[in-house]
């Protein structure tokens, strides 16, 4: 019996041993893990490495996968000649990612840190399309409309010349378009609320900021009405006359001639209403 009770203890101490063994092999292979991921932490593949894998993923579709790695480029080579590119990149990869949050911020990182370099106008035409992206009807919140319009007026006066600015003009007109049809809408309902000095308002912005949409002869008719509505004669008839004048076919200046009428007036311009400063008005009354 005792001499089993030693092969027993024996047998213990050998198994304790090779535990120990054991957990100092994992504590090795542990610590080359963490070297490892170090090492790599601290020495990074090439920046023209990391860019082609991001350049590959987005070949790929994986436009958010590629969109990290662009970023991974950023930031462990903040200083390679690839790092000022990735940054566009990211961004443009979130916009295919339909990641529009993500897509703007570094896009506007980038025209904040590069303004004017060779790929400023890609941000600006990224930031530009996702905000377009997210327009909505004229009844509707139009916050992203205004955004992208600015974006898109900033292509056109600072890089006239790039591909984005020569595409831009008719998505200028469709926000103007957009924004123009919203203060329609208030300055209806404001108009038949009775309160025609903020339904004026909303035309007014009508005629001085979109100035080239359809809406404009529309405001210039509800101007009339609503000048005509406060007793403001001259301006009425400074309406219809710009009107009549700028669209002679029109069936709102049919129709605004003939408010005019109703009251004995005539469509006439007005020296100095805000109206000719803005809009080409006859020098005399049609």
């Amino acid at each position: 019996m005792p001499h089993v009770g030693k092969v027993k203890a024996g047998s213990s101490v050998w198994q304790a041993l090779k535990g120990l063994a054991l957990l100092a092999v994992v504590a090795v292979l542990a610590g080359c893990a963490s070297s490892g991921d170090a090492a790599r932490a601290l020495n990074p593949d090439p920046p023209s490495k990391m860019f082609a894998d991001a350049d590959a993923l987005m070949a790929k579709g994986k436009f958010e996968e590629a969109a990290k790695k662009f970023e991974d480029v950023d930031r462990e080579h903040p200083y390679s000649p690839e790092a000022r590119r990735a940054i566009v990149m990211a961004a443009y990869a979130y916009y295919k990612a339909n990641k529009a949050p993500e897509a703007i911020a570094s896009a506007e990182r980038y025209t904040t840190m590069h303004p004017g370099t060779k790929e400023a106008p890609l941000a600006h035409h990224i930031i530009a399309q996702s905000y377009f992206d997210q327009m909505k009807q004229p009844n509707r919140d139009q916050d992203a409309t205004r955004k992208a319009l600015a974006q898109l007026k900033t292509l056109k006066t600072r890089y006239p010349d790039s591909t984005y600015a020569q595409k831009a003009d008719n998505q200028i007109r469709l926000c103007e378009d957009t924004l123009a049809a919203q203060e329609m809408d208030v300055g209806r309902y404001y108009l038949n609320k009775g309160n025609h000095i903020a339904a004026i308002n909303r035309f007014k912005t009508v005629i001085t900021d979109y100035q080239t949409t359809a809406h404009v002869e529309e405001a210039l008719y509800r101007l009339t009405a609503a000048y005509l509505a406060l007793g403001i004669a001259p301006e009425a008839q400074n309406a219809a006359a710009v009107l009549g004048h700028n669209f002679p076919n029109s069936q709102w200046y049919k129709d605004s001639y003939a408010l005019l009428q109703k009251q004995g007036l005539m469509p006439q311009v007005s020296q100095g209403s805000w109206m000719t400063d803005v809009l080409k008005a006859p020098a005399k009354a049609p």
